[in-house]
């Protein structure tokens, strides 16, 4: 497991330092889906503020309370016809005010000409391609006050001074939103550590082997201790809430993807469900609509981590960096 660089971020969310850092991207992987290229685009779509007249339809019932205006759907299908796009998913944003819309380029055009072109329409609040994030693992190593049997792998806990943190808090009362693949709940080392699963990812994996990261990633994070069984976590009695937004690529392999769309259903799930901290160990390129939705976080007081190379911790020391290197400023 590559853990060293996550628990160091980690460790600063959890043990009281700062507000989180930034997300390393990590080298380009091949789409798993090929797929016409797709798009994200938002539309102002603003709460109503009073019930209309009955028997009227000016609004759409967008299943949680929040309704999406007939303006911002006539816009998304006008845009459709005017660029010759096919709508795929759409979903209205309540914390940004705006209906968000995932198309299909059916001609060919460049994703850049597309979103250029878009940019430029008075119609359209914000028009961005829909991007891939991979999760990151990053390397664990050692320590002592443990029976737990890979602890002495764990040489980022001693870096830290997890244990004698521990004496002090061991997170027990606070609930951590981890954004990644799914988790295998049934895992001795997490026994009565996840608080919820949700999923926003359509396919089902068909084995627990599946959901390899995601459980790496809760265990990094709040792992039972002393139970002779695998690893430490930063903070063994936390709660974990699971946002299945991304998904592994091949069974037992680390490697696994995500997109601007199921990221963004995740972040606002995590939001709504009032997590204080919210973990995203992926990386990718800087995203309009996940700035957003952290910088909404922000305002109201979450600490988002991310993961970032080995390198971070050990020249920047155990603060990290302030660099938005990933997907959303503010991790």
């Amino acid at each position: 497991m590559r853990l060293l660089a996550h628990a160091c971020l980690l460790g600063l969310g959890l043990l009281g330092a700062g507000a989180g850092s930034s997300v390393a991207a990590p080298p380009e992987a091949a789409a798993p889906d090929p797929s016409p290229p797709r798009i994200l685009v938002t539309f102002a779509n603003e709460p109503r503020q009073s019930p209309g007249p009955a028997g009227t339809t000016a609004r759409r019932y967008a299943g949680d309370g929040y309704l999406v205006a007939q303006s911002a759907h006539q816009k998304a299908r006008r845009v459709a016809t005017a660029y010759s796009l096919r709508e795929v998913a759409n979903w209205p944003i309540k914390a940004l005010a705006v209906h968000c819309v995932v198309y299909e380029i059916l001609d060919g055009r460049p994703v850049a000409m597309v979103v250029a072109a878009l940019s430029k329409d008075s119609r359209v609040a914000l028009a961005q391609p829909l991007q891939e994030f991979h999760t990151l693992a990053d390397a664990g190593q050692s320590g002592s006050p443990y029976n737990d049997p890979l602890y002495d792998l764990q040489t980022n806990l001693t870096a830290l001074g997890v244990a004698a943190a521990h004496e002090r808090s061991q997170g027990a009362g606070v609930r951590i939103a981890l954004i990644d693949t799914g988790v295998d709940t049934r895992h001795p080392d997490l026994r009565g550590r996840i608080a919820r699963v949700k999923s926003f990812v359509d396919s089902k994996p068909q084995s627990i082997r599946s959901y390899r990261h995601g459980t790496a990633m809760a265990g990094l994070i709040a792992a039972v201790a002393n139970n002779h069984v695998g690893i430490v976590g930063i903070a063994p009695l936390a709660q974990v809430e699971v946002f299945e937004a991304c998904w592994q690529l091949k069974p037992d392999t680390d490697e696994a993807v995500c997109n601007t769309f199921t990221l963004a259903q995740a972040l606002v799930a995590a939001l709504d469900a009032g997590a204080p901290l919210v973990n995203l160990s992926i990386g990718g390129p800087a995203d309009p609509l996940l700035s957003a939705l952290v910088e909404a976080g922000l305002k109201r007081g979450v600490t988002f981590v991310g993961a970032a190379g080995a390198q971070v911790c050990n020249a920047r020391g155990a603060r990290g960096p302030r660099a938005h290197a990933a997907p959303a400023r503010g991790v």
